[in-house]
């Protein structure tokens, strides 16, 4: 399969790899609901924030019937019982924190999300193609794909913090669909057409292509501002972000997870990241980014955490005649200017990310060490009481800061010299 993608006679597309003209990565149209088969499922999934607050949420799923997976035919029904489940599962783990933590995921659960996850190609963990990408329904069908007209179908403890965590990201992957397909008469501008035209030695529609990529990326950078508005550092830091952590390389659960029913030892999974993005792994491919070995390997890693036609898509990329090469070969300005353009756009996103994740977990963790010996008021006991062995963490695992350093600036080292030279970036 692969030799016919890199075959300069076989035209680049997109058709077979799931990516929609219209919403990218995402899911179209996920379901709202199963089989009814499957109601014991959902009935739970639906509760989860009451039923963890409540502290029943592990006693409702102890109590859950073993339910076959064979009744789940379409890809749309596969992807909601696996968000179901694994909704169910990151609620189950991590009920009461991090110092009451489960060694065990009882079969009823573990089997069928097990099963589920076989037929997708997907980890049994919450990962970002479910708690994004196939997590989300309009209000009005006909209305318009915004906060005010989107909702979750599942949610997880933390309230409108949580609904907002989910949803912009969400719309960051949405502002991104541009830069892969979309079809604007009589152009085909994505990153298909960028991968054609250097085969092709076009130039100009490179130039075009790169300079509409550049545009994308500013537009995610420009979304991804809304976290601020629709998030509580506070609740994200202190009530959402355990539920989003796997057990992986986290202190919290050294030995792993045993999903019963499946194999009695037990298994390690890492949590929901923006790491798993098919989106910005496939700009990484594109742009020819190359990261170094630790944050590398951890990429690398996420990209088991995507669906499977996802993944391909962005090896096929690599698979590609370099654009950097290709850019550097020319003696065309445009040129020139539309590549630098489009590293400086995903540089900024990347370093507008830190950002984000400084407001979002470094300052909440120091001031989570100051608070724990001092009076807390209700939003500082929320902040108090967060996992202290994620305070230097992603919930992916890695060393949150030190990561996205790391690739913020070997996103730097793809500028041209004659481009870059002068960047004080």
């Amino acid at each position: 399969m692969a030799a016919a993608k890199t075959d300069p006679q076989t035209p680049f597309s997109l058709d077979s790899y799931h990516v929609s003209k219209e919403l990218g990565f995402i899911l179209p149209e996920p379901l709202e609901e199963l089989p009814p088969y499957y109601k014991p499922w959902m009935d739970i999934t639906l509760r989860i924030p009451e039923l963890v607050y409540s502290h029943e949420l592990r006693s409702n799923i102890d109590k859950m019937p073993l339910l076959s997976s064979n009744f789940l035919q379409k890809h749309r029904e596969l992807r909601l019982a696996h968000l179901a489940l694994s909704m169910m599962t990151m609620g189950y783990v991590w009920q009461e924190g991090e110092n009451d933590t489960v060694e065990i995921l009882p079969c009823n659960l573990a089997v069928p999300y097990w099963e589920v996850s076989q037929r997708l190609g997907l980890p049994p963990i919450l990962t970002h193609a479910d708690g994004v990408l196939a997590n989300w329904k309009k209000k009005d069908p006909e209305g318009p794909f915004n906060m005010e007209n989107l909702e979750l179908l599942v949610s997880l403890p933390g309230g409108d913090s949580v609904r907002g965590f989910f949803l912009v990201t969400l719309l960051v992957e949405l502002a991104g669909v541009p830069a892969v397909r979309v079809k604007i008469t009589p152009y085909v501008l994505n990153i298909g057409t960028v991968i054609n035209s250097v085969r092709c030695g076009d130039t100009e529609a490179v130039a075009r292509a790169l300079e509409d990529i550049a545009q994308s990326i500013q537009d995610m950078t420009d979304t991804l501002k809304l976290m601020q508005v629709y998030v509580e550092p506070s609740i994200f830091y202190g009530v959402l972000r355990i539920y989003l952590s796997g057990w992986k390389d986290n202190p919290c659960m050294p030995k792993g997870l045993i999903y019963e029913g499946v194999q009695t030892e037990p298994m390690e999974f890492s949590g929901g990241s923006a790491a798993q993005s098919s989106l910005l792994h496939c700009f990484d491919e594109l742009l020819g980014i190359k990261h170094e070995a630790k944050s590398g390997d951890f990429l690398t890693r996420m990209r088991n955490y995507m669906p499977p036609a996802h993944k391909e898509l962005i090896e096929d990329i690599s698979l590609q005649p370099s654009l950097r090469n290709f850019v550097q070969q020319q003696t065309n300005e445009h040129l020139n200017q539309a590549f630098h353009l489009c590293v400086t756009k995903l540089l900024a996103f990347r370093s507008y990310h830190i950002s984000i994740v400084s407001r979002f977990i470094t300052v909440p963790a120091a001031r989570a060490r100051q608070l724990r010996n001092e009076s807390h008021g209700l939003e500082e006991d929320m902040i108090s009481r967060a996992p202290t062995a994620l305070e230097e963490r992603g919930t992916g695992g890695s060393g949150i800061m030190t990561f996205l350093k790391s690739v913020r600036d070997q996103t730097k080292n793809v500028f041209l010299f004659e481009t870059g030279k002068d960047m004080n970036l």
